[in-house]
C-alpha cells in the first residue's frame, strides 16, 4: 500500500482525492460502488501497475478524502462524470480505460456515451449497463422493504445508520451485500436490524480493512452517498437510444445479490444487454460475491489484464 500516492485535485471548486499507482502510458481508472472507496480497488491497483499500467483510484464527491459538496442533495451522477473529466483534464490524460463496481458502472458507461473520444474501453463488475426504463421498472416491482427503496426515501436512512458509528454501518453492509439474497428488511424493521452482531466479517474482509473504510466514512459521512447513487436512480441522462460501442467487459458473480433482482440475470444471460453494448464480454465467477474483486483479487485481476491486452493498441 505505500507504493499508492495520494493526490487531491482541484475540480468544480471541489478538492477530490485520487489515489495513484504506476507510470505506464496506458491508463486505467476506477470507480468504486458503496460501500467502498478507492481502497476497495487495492489489489487490482497494485497487479496493473506491475502489469506497466498508470492506474487511477478516485473517490468520487463526499466519498473517502474527497471534499463533500456544499448541498449533498443536490448532488447528482452527473456530478460524477464531470469531475471524472475534470481530474483526466488537470493530469493532461487524454484517454483512459474504465473499470466500475457497483452503482459506478452508470457513471462508466455515461462517462463513455458522452464523452466517447475519451474512453477506450469499459469493464464493470455487478451491475451491467441498464437502461433507464430498466432501471425504473425494477424499482417499481420490488417489495418495499428492499434496501434501495428504504434508503431513496429522506431521513429513512440516516435515522437508521444515525443509531451506529460509521464503522459499524460499513460493517453491516458488507455483510448484508456479500450475500446471495437481496437485504429486505420488514415492515417493522430496518435495514441495519438485518445484521445480527454477532454475524462475523467475510473471510476475505479483514478488521484493517473494516477499519480503513470506517475511518473514511467517519469523515464523509453519508449525505452524499444516499444522494448517489439511492436518490439518483432515476436521473435523466438525456441520450434517448444509448448505445455504447466501445470494448467492454462484464464480470459478474453468480452468487452476487444483485441477479436476484427482476429481470436482472435473464437480461444478462440472454445477452439482450449486447443490444446497447454489442462488443461487450461476460465472465461469470461462479463463487463470486458482489464483493469479487476483494473475495477473489487474482482471478479478477487476471481478467482485467486480459481484458486490457486484447485492447491496448485498438
Amino acid at each position: 500500500m505505500d507504493r499508492i500516492h495520494h493526490n487531491f485535485i482541484e475540480v468544480g471548486g471541489l478538492t477530490l482525492h485520487v489515489a495513484e499507482i504506476g507510470t505506464g502510458s496506458n491508463i486505467v481508472v476506477f470507480l468504486h460502488g458503496f460501500p467502498e472507496i478507492w481502497y476497495s480497488w487495492r489489489y487490482q491497483m497494485i497487479a496493473l501497475a506491475d502489469a506497466g499500467f498508470r492506474v487511477l483510484a478516485p473517490d468520487y464527491r463526499g466519498y473517502g478524502l474527497s471534499d463533500s459538496p456544499a448541498e449533498p442533495s443536490k448532488a447528482s451522477f452527473s456530478d460524477l462524470i464531470s469531475d471524472l473529466l475534470g481530474i483526466l483534464d488537470a493530469l493532461n490524460i487524454p484517454k483512459v480505460f474504465v473499470v466500475a463496481k457497483d452503482f459506478g458502472a452508470w457513471p462508466a458507461y455515461y462517462f463513455a456515451l458522452k464523452h466517447p473520444e475519451r474512453a477506450l474501453g469499459i469493464v464493470t463488475l455487478g451491475v451491467p449497463f441498464l437502461p433507464p426504463e430498466s432501471v425504473k421498472s425494477v424499482q417499481s416491482i420490488i417489495p418495499e422493504g428492499v434496501y434501495t427503496l428504504r434508503w431513496r426515501e429522506p431521513g429513512r436512512a440516516e435515522a437508521d445508520f444515525g443509531r451506529f458509528d460509521a464503522k459499524t454501518v460499513v460493517r453491516n453492509v458488507y455483510i448484508l451485500f456479500s450475500k446471495s439474497e437481496i437485504p429486505i428488511a420488514q415492515e417493522n424493521q430496518e435495514v441495519m436490524d438485518l445484521v445480527d452482531p454477532s454475524t462475523p466479517l467475510p473471510p476475505w474482509f479483514t478488521e484493517e480493512d473494516l477499519a480503513t473504510y470506517g475511518a473514511l466514512y467517519e469523515k464523509s459521512g453519508f449525505d452524499t452517498a444516499l444522494k448517489v447513487p439511492y436518490r439518483s436512480l432515476n436521473e435523466d441522462w438525456g441520450i434517448k437510444e444509448p448505445k455504447v460501442e466501445i470494448p467492454a467487459l462484464f464480470i459478474m458473480g453468480e452468487k452476487d445479490y444483485v441477479f436476484k433482482f427482476p429481470e436482472i440475470e435473464e437480461y444478462v444471460r440472454s445477452e439482450r444487454v449486447k443490444d446497447f453494448v454489442p462488443k461487450l464480454e461476460i465472465i461469470y465467477i461462479p463463487e463470486g460475491s458482489h464483493f469479487v474483486q476483494e473475495q477473489s483479487p487474482e482471478e479478477v485481476n487476471q481478467l482485467l489484464l486480459t481484458f486490457l491486452a486484447k485492447h491496448i493498441s485498438q
